[in-house]
Formats: structure tokens, sequence, C-alpha cells
């Protein structure tokens, strides 16, 4: 097991790489020699920043969360993808677009992360109970969100029968996943929102290394296991539901990021947790830098996550890293 000192210096360096990119992705705009400095400084205030604002916001909620589920749930594979979280949420965030009626379209601000946050908090609902009821039997918990994430599927698929292009154009965007999104209201909404749950799951830290030892350590250290799981499992919710509506369904880094941050870094949830939110920080304003190199495509964003995830999954699967 490695040190205090160095697990605090692994966090430290991750934060540094994370105000590195950051700044990366908004210089992208100052590169660009045949545009004047006032269209830059436009790009950069309307389009660069709320796009870096979002990706370090959706990889630490998802990140985050992913790590507090793992912990709650007692299960390596919790992810909010893997499980029907984030499923739920777009779910209900197509229902919004497709059936809000055009009088309403102003309110989406504030509809779409209340949707979402309803959605992912109904499949949470569901997860927890099945986790209770089924203690100890992870496949079974794992099966029951790949159920949840069939049924969100097949609903959005009818949806796309009865969808104008427009619609079926955003269903796309809640289905592939997008940075590019998000304007100021929607941030505005769901930023604090983001911001206070990953906070407060923060807070639980240690709580959470009690919860990791078992409900018997857990109650010796003055803990209710129950009360606790389902504040943090509330708190995922949240962040999951809001990360879902300013940048739709993205998958893997939930659970890929906390499994091998606990590899390097051990189980102690004070630091796993910010590592997590640091580095799928990081992995996704790494994935907006690379975007904004290309000429003439935006990079759906569950679809590299899925490409570098899907192999680092297989790969953690046949050395037995998930048991």
């Amino acid at each position: 097991m490695i040190t205090s000192a160095i697990q605090k210096c692994s966090v430290g360096c991750l934060f540094v790489l994370l105000l590195v990119v950051f700044c990366a992705v908004l210089a992208n705009v100052w590169w660009q020699a045949d545009t004047t400095a006032a269209t830059r400084w436009y790009i950069l205030t309307h389009l660069q920043l709320p796009l870096a604002l979002t990706a370090v916001l959706v990889g630490s909620a998802l990140c985050v969360s992913g790590a507090a589920l793992q912990v709650v749930l007692r299960n390596p594979l919790a992810d909010p993808g893997i499980i029907g979280i984030a499923s739920g949420a777009s779910l209900t965030a197509a229902m919004v677009l497709i059936l809000m009626p055009e009088w309403m379209v102003d309110t989406l601000h504030y509809s779409l992360p209340m949707a979402c946050f309803a959605g992912a908090l109904l499949s949470t609902w569901i997860i927890y109970r099945l986790s209770a009821r089924l203690r100890g039997l992870n496949t079974a918990v794992i099966l029951a969100g790949i159920a949840i994430t069939t049924l969100t599927s097949a609903i959005m698929g009818w949806l796309y029968l009865f969808a104008d292009a427009q619609s079926m154009r955003n269903l796309t965007f809640w289905v592939m996943g997008s940075l590019h999104q998000a304007d100021g209201w929607i941030l505005l909404w769901s930023g604090p929102l983001i911001v206070g749950s990953c906070l407060f799951i923060l807070s639980r830290a240690k709580s959470l290394n009690y919860l990791y030892s078992g409900d018997l350590v857990a109650r010796s250290a003055g803990i209710d296991p129950q009360q606790q799981s389902k504040f943090i499992l509330l708190a995922s919710a949240l962040a999951v539901g809001c990360a879902v509506a300013i940048a739709g369904s993205i998958a893997f880094l939930g659970l890929l990021v906390p499994h091998y941050l606990r590899l390097m870094l051990g189980n102690d949830n004070r630091i796993v947790l910010p590592a997590s939110a640091l580095c799928g920080a990081t992995m996704l304003l790494l994935v907006a830098f690379v975007s904004d190199l290309l000429p003439y495509a935006s990079l759906p964003v569950s679809m590299v996550t899925a490409t570098i995830g899907g192999p680092l999954l297989l790969f953690a699967l046949l050395k037995g890293q998930f048991k």
C-alpha cells in the first residue's frame, strides 16, 4: 500500500494536470489565425468556456458518483451507465424534448435537469431496492441494471417513430453524448446542483470507508449504513441526472476511472473520491481538446469513452480484477 504522502501528491498532480488541460481547451481559440480578436473573445466566452465547464462538471459527477456507488452497492461494476441510472435520466430527457408543448420550450433550462433527476432517481431507487434484497448477489444487480437500460432503450426506440427530424437529432445527442450542447442557462441550473452533490459525496468519504468494511464496522463507528446509503444514492442520482441534462449519456467513465484509481492509490475514499473527480474531468477535457483539433467533426463523447473503456474493461475482467 502506498503512503499517504504519495497519495496526496498524486491528487495534487491530477489537479495541476486538470488546470493545464483546462487552459489548453480555452486557448484553442487563440490559435486560429483567421479570426479577429473580437470573434475570438466571443468564441472563448460563449463556446469554449461552456465547453470546458461542461467537461469538468460532467466528468466529476460521473466519476465521483461511480466511486460512491461501487461502495454503497458493494459492487465493483457499479456505474451510472451500467446499472441504468444514466439511461433513466436519458429517457425522461427524451420524453421532455419530444412531448413538451411548444409554449413550454423556454422552460427547458430548468425543466430538463428536473426531468433527468427524476429519471435518475427512479432508476436509483429500483437498483437500491434490488441491492437490498439481493445482498451479496452482485451479478443480479448488474443484470437488473442491464434490464433497465434495455427497457429505456426500447422506449426511446419507440419515441423515434413519432419524432420529427429535429427531435431525432436531439435523441441522438442523448444516446451518443456531447459536450457542445450545454448553454449558459443549463449550466446555471445544473452546475450548482452537480457541485453541491459532489461536495456532499466528498464530505462522506470517511463514512464510505466504514461502509466499505461492512455494516457491522460502520455501526460500531456510530454510522447508520442505510441512512448513509440513501443520502449518497440521492446525491449520486442528482449529480448524474444533471450531468445527463447537459451532456447526454456517457459510457464507462464512472466505472473504469474509480476502478483503476483504487488499484493505484488504494481504497481510501478520502483519496479516491477527489482523485476520481479530477481524473474524470481531465479525461473529458482531453476529449474536448482533441475534438476541437478536428477540422470537420465533433466527436460523440460516449463513442470515444466506449472505444477506450471497452478494451480496458475486458482487460480488467481477464486479469480477474472484478470480484
